[in-house]
């Protein structure tokens, strides 16, 4: 551990040493002076960050600059390239890009790591390279659209919106630093695609149905993947919340599942939590596994560890081998085919909805809906996951269409 008479009474030697302090940090002593450093690891690489030259920097000051590198790095950032992205924007420059890591740095405390880390990859893969050094006050409407288009030719028109909106904070946060007039992406209104919304590939004939329900009992791939995909089609949830589905959420007496799904949880407003009724097809699943993963975290855990979900592509690759193309179904499409279905057998539209966690209505509306339709959903649920039943054996679903007053 250093100490501030350690540090000026170390003497330089024939070659220079090192005096550790902790946490990655030691002070280096050369001939030519004395000078902090940070030793770390990024993205597998080894590195090390300056945090400043003894006496100019003093023990405490390098100790404070290592509690601000190290939480860059916990944030997935290299403290490295933050540093040199603030000593530019110290330098009093105005280029576009100079201009924007500081709006980045003034933003990315409020935001979540996942989401810092997708707008910084965005300016620095398709922004920063052609408009980076150009002055803020010389970027227009049509100095960006070239930029923009580059990016919606690949293929990629989300992308290319997500960078204009970009663009369009950077250049908002100069006119309030008054380092520029106006934000000229106003002016860009229309002259991209439109971002249309994906199709989801999804079974809905039910004669289709049925062969894919007898697939799925017939895959002899690894029992996880076997009952991720058996559960699928009767809980529809999201395949993002299913391979993440935690046996904590399970309650096995009211027959429910209750979680927030994830996408509420980045909307960080809605805390309400999700109740999946559990019908007795959806039980035996459960059972089913839970000799193998009841155990650990996860029901549906990957093969290689325990520690981690199901890979979001595994649903998908079982697909692809039973012999199902893209263009036939994917593993969203279990949604759409409930949704199409239980809507030509009848059931309300409302109900429908609200079990696959669509926005309906005000908060208040949603609180109320939440609560007061959980028993007809129940119903339904189970109603549905006997009509699969009636699918595979190929018996008649008559049955199962409901009855409008």
């Amino acid at each position: 551990m250093l100490m501030d008479q350690v540090i000026r009474q170390a003497k330089a030697k024939d070659k220079q040493y090192k005096i550790a302090d902790g946490r990655g940090m030691y002070l280096l002593v050369t001939k030519a002076g004395k000078y902090f450093r940070m030793n770390y690891r990024f993205q597998g690489k080894h590195k090390t960050l300056a945090l400043g030259v003894y006496p100019g920097v003093t023990l405490k000051e390098a100790r404070e600059r290592l509690d601000e590198a190290r939480e860059h790095l916990a944030r997935g950032f290299d403290p490295a390239q933050q540093k040199k992205a603030k000593d530019i924007s110290r330098s009093g420059a105005n280029s576009f890009k100079t201009v924007g890591m500081e709006w980045f740095f003034k933003k990315v405390d409020t935001w979540k790591p996942g989401h810092a880390r997708t707008v910084k990859q965005r300016m620095e893969k398709n922004l920063f390279p052609w408009l980076g050094d150009i002055e803020i006050d010389q970027i227009t409407a049509p100095v960006i659209l070239p930029v923009l288009l580059r990016i919606e030719d690949r293929g990629a028109i989300e992308t290319a919106h997500r960078c204009k909106t970009i663009c369009s904070q950077i250049m908002r946060y100069a006119v309030a630093t008054g380092r520029a007039e106006r934000d000229p992406c106003s002016d860009l209104r229309g002259a991209l695609a439109s971002n249309q919304p994906k199709h989801m590939a999804a079974i809905t004939d039910p004669e289709q149905v049925g062969g894919l329900l007898r697939a799925i009992d017939s895959y002899e791939g690894h029992l996880i993947t076997r009952c991720a995909l058996k559960l699928a089609p009767l809980v529809f949830v999201r395949p993002g919340d299913l391979r993440k589905m935690e046996w904590s959420a399970i309650n096995w007496i009211k027959k429910q599942w209750v979680f927030i799904p994830e996408k509420r949880l980045k909307k960080q407003r809605d805390p309400r939590p999700l109740i999946v009724p559990l019908p007795d097809q959806a039980l035996d699943v459960l059972r089913e596994i839970y000799p193998l993963t009841g155990e650990g975290t996860f029901v549906f855990p990957s093969p290689r560890t325990d520690t981690r979900p199901l890979s979001n592509n595994a649903v998908l690759s079982a697909l692809r081998r039973m012999g199902f193309t893209k263009e036939e179904m994917c593993g969203h499409g279990f949604r759409a085919m409930a949704s199409t279905l239980l809507h030509e057998l009848g059931w309300p539209h409302f109900v429908i909805e609200l079990q696959l966690d669509h926005t309906i209505g005000n908060k208040v509306a949603q609180a109320y809906n939440h609560a007061e339709h959980l028993q007809e959903r129940c119903k339904m649920m189970q109603a549905w996951a006997d009509y699969l039943d009636a699918l595979k054996e190929r018996r008649s679903v008559s049955e199962f269409e409901v009855k409008v007053a």
